[in-house]
């Protein structure tokens, strides 16, 4: 019997799946399925979002919570849980450390968020002897399929840096950029998103994205073309930039947004979703693993497609890392 017919009620099959995260999906059909500490999947929503990505090929989930609950769950519903690794724990907290530690040991290649607030994960990744840190800062990335939108649009950070600083801010689009690149572009365009688009000292974000720019005009943002700062009317439409009088390689067509804090950036996604019918997918990196980030409110596609993200994005890790291993980085001398 497929999930969705097992969990009625938890978003399964009620969206059909965008073409553009449907792509994603059918990329990671010649990939092998990756290897997920699933945290806490206690609820409907949280088993059923890891047995659909088990069921798609992408993941085989290790299951990190109370053995007895998952049991109970599982039965409920009609689900054999033999073919799955089960790690037996007291509390969500418990499940957070473990699942951490499993991919420290290189027994999980990523995370994926259950039934538990994104805090009490994100403590356990961070911390600084046990966690996941690696060498840059960890940001969140919201993959957005809006239907009025021609691009696949990143939208970034807006689930994990509050109120990110200058230094935090190279990260977060360095991250972006590498996540866009993982999903098959080259070069995306990046938009360093305020109010208005000129530099005013009075809105700190627009000093932010002018700083950014000149940052990537030295080499210390590679990969992207960015512009900023720029309103989010001429980073995505064409007029908006032409009656403006904008000349800009980014306006009317950027690939990816950046925020410039948390509030604005969720508020951005959140209405993408609820009043422009889009579809959205996220996943955290930065960390030594991605982590799959997962609402109760988000549908089938949005899930599967987080995952497939997810993979893509660690296959493009590792070949990167290997080819920086070979002599001339890889590259032909």
């Amino acid at each position: 019997m497929a999930i969705s017919e097992l969990f009625p009620d938890s978003g399964m099959g009620s969206n059909s799946r965008s073409e553009i995260f449907n792509q994603f999906i059918q990329r990671c059909a010649n990939l092998q399925p990756m290897k997920v500490a699933v945290i806490w999947p206690s609820s409907d929503v949280a088993l059923a979002g890891a047995m659909e990505a088990f069921e798609a090929g992408l993941i085989l989930p290790i299951l990190v919570g109370e053995e007895k609950q998952l049991r109970a769950l599982a039965e409920q519903h009609a689900i054999d849980l033999r073919p799955f690794r089960i790690v037996d724990v007291k509390d969500a907290a418990e499940a957070a450390i473990r699942s951490v530690e499993l991919c420290r040991a290189g027994e999980a290649c990523a995370l994926m968020k259950g039934d538990l607030h994104t805090d009490l994960l994100m403590n356990a990744v961070i911390d600084k002897r046990s966690g996941l840190r690696g060498s840059r800062r960890m940001s969140h990335v919201f993959i957005v399929d809006a239907p009025m939108y021609s691009r696949t649009l990143l939208i970034s950070d807006a689930a994990i840096n509050i109120y990110p600083t200058l230094e935090d801010k190279v990260d977060i689009v360095q991250n972006a950029i590498w996540l866009a690149q993982a999903l098959g572009n080259p070069q995306p365009r990046v938009a360093i998103l305020s109010a208005i688009e000129t530099v005013n000292p009075k809105i700190s974000s627009t000093v932010d994205a002018a700083a950014l720019c000149k940052m990537a005009e030295r080499g210390q943002i590679t990969g992207g073309i960015l512009d900023g700062p720029l309103a989010f009317d001429t980073a995505v439409s064409v007029q908006a930039a032409a009656i403006k009088r904008l000349s800009s390689p980014v306006a009317g067509a950027a690939d990816i947004l950046i925020v410039p804090d948390l509030e604005s950036g969720n508020m951005l996604a959140k209405q993408l979703e609820y009043l422009g019918n889009a579809h959205l997918a996220g996943i955290v990196v930065g960390a030594r693993v991605p982590i799959i980030l997962t609402s109760r409110a988000d549908p089938a596609c949005a899930r599967l497609a987080s995952c497939a993200v997810a993979a893509l994005f660690a296959e493009y890790e590792k070949c990167d890392k290997e080819a920086a291993a070979r002599p001339w980085g890889g590259m032909t001398p």
